[in-house]
């Protein structure tokens, strides 16, 4: 059994996710929650409510026990990225990447 939960157009670069990503990957979900709580990063917020849907999806759609709950998959791909200009001097301006990601979690019992 499978759960999945997206958040999709999330703000910030997908190479800072990943980092995030990494460190959770194939854990149990209770352990993956402690992991993220204390991680400094603000993607770690992003990613550890895309978790808590994923746990909440296969308890409310699978009828799963959380306490066997692993995190099975976890990507991040880029989304579309935002350009903006800042003005500086002597006329010119400079481009600004406004980058957001994909978050996508799959929470499973085995």
């Amino acid at each position: 059994m499978q759960a999945l939960a997206k958040h999709k157009f999330a703000s910030g670069s997908a190479q800072k996710a990943r980092l995030v990503a990494d460190q959770i990957r194939g854990l149990p979900v209770d352990r993956a929650l402690e992991i993220l709580a204390y991680s400094p990063k603000k993607a770690a917020v992003l990613v550890k409510k895309v978790l808590e849907s994923a746990i909440a999806n296969a308890e409310h759609n699978e009828g799963a026990d959380i306490d066997e709950l692993r995190v099975a998959t976890i990507f991040v791909d880029d989304g579309p990225t935002m350009k903006r200009i800042m003005p500086r001097a002597k006329g010119r301006a400079d481009r600004i990447l406004k980058r957001t990601s994909h978050i996508t979690v799959v929470v499973s019992d085995s």
